[in-house]
């Protein structure tokens, strides 16, 4: 009776937390997009009407549109540097016996437990004193070294399912490494590199703090729109442009993990048809 008893009572006290939890994370983001169709310069409650007027708005705003180019550039050299760093950083981790593989891995994964301003300090501090001049080249160096760890997590998972055996098969074959690689190992792990990119740009897009203090004089779209914060007048069409991010951010990783899914699936066709 006291086992059944908690089986009953357990997930419901669960299901509760998880509720709870997710409300206090996301309640307050769900105001951003309800206050960018009020019909008013202040976000408060009540709403005055609706409009889409703010987000008409964006449309005329040149300095938003230089940050934003500026962010897709950034986003994008980002994702494809960290996406191949982490192909070669996933491949030689799960493949060949590495010296100190734990102490590399965690080396990898380091700026994921590091409080994000201290990154941005040093990296701010060592740029400096080499005479690297503030731009969005090291901007994006700063977003390679973020987005290396979840690059390098998404990619180890993609080349741990991975069925050796394919490869030594190829090889027996006559097939070179590298047409190896080409012709078995990247079609089947092409999800998981998709799932790679989608992901580091999504985070680079986002990325606050690390950009604040790289860009100099060129600012990327989440250093705009903090800008815009300063003046009461601007909140709306800040509020419209925060919506707009949000929701591409939520597509691009919504779009992640639906390769994310494709590649395991794909993986695991592939070990069942070979065995």
């Amino acid at each position: 009776m006291t086992g059944g008893r908690r089986s009953l009572y357990l997930p419901n006290g669960l299901t509760a937390y998880a509720v709870a939890y997710l409300m206090v994370l996301y309640l307050p983001v769900v105001f951003i997009p309800l206050f960018s169709f009020n019909d008013a310069q202040t976000a408060a409650f009540p709403l005055v009407g609706f409009t889409t007027k703010w987000y008409a708005i964006l449309s005329s705003i040149d300095a938003m549109h230089d940050a934003l180019w500026n962010s897709l550039g950034v986003a994008v050299s980002t994702a494809v540097l960290s996406t191949v760093l982490g192909i070669f950083a996933a491949r030689g981790l799960t493949r060949y016996r590495v010296p100190g593989h734990g102490g590399i891995l965690g080396f990898i994964m380091l700026p994921l437990v590091l409080p994000e301003i201290m990154v941005a300090i040093s990296l701010l501090v060592v740029l400096l004193q080499f005479g690297v001049k503030l731009s969005l080249v090291s901007v994006t160096l700063g977003h390679i070294l973020l987005a290396m760890p979840f690059a390098t997590a998404v990619l180890m998972s993609s080349f741990e399912g991975f069925d050796k055996s394919l490869e030594e098969a190829s090889a027996d074959l006559g097939e070179t490494p590298m047409w190896t690689f080409l012709r078995v190992t990247l079609p089947i792990v092409a999800p998981g590199i998709v799932a790679s990119l989608l992901i580091t740009f999504t985070i680079s897009l986002d990325e606050f703090i690390i950009a604040f203090f790289l860009s100099g004089t060129d600012p990327t779209l989440p250093v705009y729109i903090w800008s815009q914060l300063r003046f009461p007048a601007r909140l709306p069409s800040t509020l419209a442009l925060g919506s707009i991010l949000l929701f591409a951010s939520f597509l691009l990783l919504c779009a992640a993990e639906l390769f994310r899914r494709r590649m395991a699936k794909r993986v695991g066709q592939a070990d069942g048809g070979y065995l």
